[in-house]
């Protein structure tokens, strides 16, 4: 939904959504950016690259009933997903454009007068937590609520599960920004104003496998009530961190017993539950677990035999992991697009705000 009476968009059984035009000046000029871009006869390689970061576009719809009510036919990014996590962010530090007058300019920075320092604004979030099986919803009254101090962690919040930062994700979805920060920095003919990116990431839990000896289990990221008896909670790490030389006395003797430990309660779960899925909890190599000494390993043990034994009982994320996440970024809400002879540095200067933050997510 958008205004109070306005319907939001709607999804097509055909696989597409559905986005009512807005009122002039505003309607029109969108679907005319859209038809400039999907054009045919379009041999402009600066839009031509343009589309691989839209929805695809479809032209116009019309309902039988009601064809004088026009919409916007578009692809439906989050239909390849299963549990689409999806979040809306409104980039550049103007969210008015050029024609815009001075009460909508008033208006417009009242709603969030960080927008020129920050350079963005979540307008909204829903993320599935697999701890829950549910979506936990985030309005933009949220998006404003952050601060230079708290929009990482506000952030951040849209790429946790509830058990675990997604960090493939936070990854593959900085490779996504910068790929389109790449063609604004290439590109002088259009200025974007109070358009948004629409970032969208599989929530569901990915089986992937894991090589225990010569034993093979389903690994998902939770660990289901009464799998592991006596309190028992297996968690683990996807980070080596790299120690000083000083502290190689005790490393092996704590690596042996965590793997030990590993193995004892992965043999206890699967007396439980033969042929079923042994779920690992994820933390984040900050926070108190039974591998955090485990995995502290110094970068003489890297070359040596102590990780040929990790790799096998850690959940393993190949190099190709910022391609392989499923995350798709794409622009979208052209209603304030106009031609332009220079830079759009307003837009610019969001991404690289908004990429700076997702790679302080990582790194921490």
């Amino acid at each position: 939904m958008y205004g109070k009476d306005k319907g939001g968009i709607l999804q097509h059984p055909d696989g597409t959504v559905l986005k009512q035009l807005q009122p002039p000046p505003r309607g029109p000029r969108e679907q005319e950016f859209y038809n400039k871009v999907y054009d045919s006869d379009c041999c402009d390689s600066i839009l031509l690259e343009l589309r691989e970061y839209l929805p695809k576009y479809f032209g116009v719809w019309s309902p039988p009933t009601a064809p004088n009510d026009i919409y916007l036919k578009l692809e439906d990014v989050t239909r390849k997903f299963n549990k689409p996590c999806i979040m809306d962010v409104k980039i550049g530090q103007k969210s008015y454009d050029p024609y815009a007058s001075a009460e909508k300019i008033q208006q417009q920075v009242s709603k969030y007068p960080l927008m020129e320092e920050i350079g963005f604004l979540v307008l909204g979030m829903r993320v599935y937590h697999v701890s829950s099986d549910s979506y936990e919803t985030q309005n933009q009254h949220y998006g404003r609520s952050l601060t230079k101090e708290t929009v990482k962690d506000g952030i951040s919040k849209f790429f946790h599960s509830g058990y675990c930062l997604r960090k493939d994700v936070v990854a593959a979805s900085i490779q996504k920004v910068e790929k389109i920060l790449e063609w604004f920095e290439g590109q002088t003919q259009l200025n974007f104003y109070a358009s948004s990116l629409l970032f969208v990431y599989e929530g569901s839990c990915q089986a992937t496998t894991v090589r225990l000896s010569d034993v093979t289990l389903a690994e998902k990221r939770r660990v289901p009530k009464g799998l592991l008896s006596g309190g028992d909670v297996l968690e683990y790490n996807n980070n080596i961190n790299v120690i000083n030389s000083t502290e190689n006395g005790k490393i092996e003797a704590s690596v042996s017993k965590g793997l030990s430990k590993f193995y004892a309660l992965h043999k206890k779960a699967c007396s439980k539950r033969h042929h079923s899925q042994l779920s690992l909890k994820v933390e984040n190599s900050e926070q108190d677990n039974v591998w955090k000494t485990s995995t502290c390993i110094t970068q003489e043990h890297l070359n040596g035999n102590v990780l040929p034994q990790l790799e096998k009982v850690f959940y393993h994320v190949p190099a190709e992991t910022k391609e392989s996440a499923n995350v798709e970024v794409r622009m979208i809400d052209f209603a304030h697009v106009f031609p332009s002879n220079t830079k759009d540095e307003g837009y610019i200067y969001g991404l690289k705000n908004l990429i700076t933050v997702l790679q302080n997510i990582l790194d921490n």
